[in-house]
């Protein structure tokens, strides 16, 4: 099955936003770009840890994929798509940048 322009929208979407986030992760040296091999760590046990959680959900039935023109079709288990992998990466990768992110603006903000 050939894959269509529309069927990468999704995942093209998620790599946007996670670019973004990249870029203000290296401008402000949060995470990634202020301790790589440490942020690498929690990343993959980040990601593990929720696809365990996905696996899980699948299993019981309550996770499921849904149909839609925007999906690549490309799958990583059953009803497991690869766009979830890049989702909870992107996931974990933002909720640390808004972590330490905060902890360093309220870090300044107490000592002004």
């Amino acid at each position: 099955m050939p894959v269509e322009p529309t069927n990468l929208l999704y995942l093209a979407a998620l790599l946007t936003s996670a670019a973004c986030i990249l870029l203000i992760d290296w401008r402000h040296s949060v995470f990634i770009f202020r301790e790589p091999l440490r942020a690498s760590v929690i990343l993959v046990i980040g990601a593990v840890f929720f696809l365990l959680w996905d696996i899980a959900g699948i299993a019981l039935g309550i996770f499921f994929q849904g149909t839609g023109p925007y999906m690549t079709g490309i799958m990583l288990g059953p009803e497991l798509p690869l766009e979830e992998l890049v989702f909870l990466l992107f996931l974990c990768h933002i909720t640390m940048v808004l972590v330490l992110g905060s902890q360093r603006v309220l870090e300044r903000r107490a000592k002004s």
